[in-house]
């Protein structure tokens, strides 16, 4: 997939930097082309639970942010990321005390 159109499912308007950036991440996501679908999926799915996949400005991965307006809708959230993560083996770590994981690669 070109890097401008995943962006674009992501909700990005395509620049340079954000290009960049997203190569960053790719080159550091471990074994990106096999989750690369997924992770979009993931995406759409989350939609309904005020959640999304974005690019992190402070490390070279993808995050999953969760800002849900209700606990239900959070829990469920968490859930989809879980379900997505054993699924997909897909290594995912979440923040404490915070609402965000970050996606690191896939896991054999």
């Amino acid at each position: 997939m070109q890097n401008d159109v995943m962006l674009t499912q992501l909700g990005y308007m395509p620049n340079s930097a954000l290009i960049d950036q997203l190569q960053r991440i790719q080159k550091n996501t471990k074994e990106f082309a096999k989750i690369e679908k997924h992770i979009l999926d993931l995406n759409d799915h989350l939609k309904v639970n005020n959640a999304y996949v974005a690019l992190s400005n402070s490390k070279d991965f993808f995050k999953i942010k969760i800002e849900s307006a209700t606990p239900e809708l959070a829990a469920q959230a968490h859930e989809k990321i879980q379900r997505f993560s054993d699924k997909f083996k897909v290594k995912i770590e979440k923040l404490p005390n915070k609402e965000t994981y970050y996606i690191l690669g896939y896991e054999h």
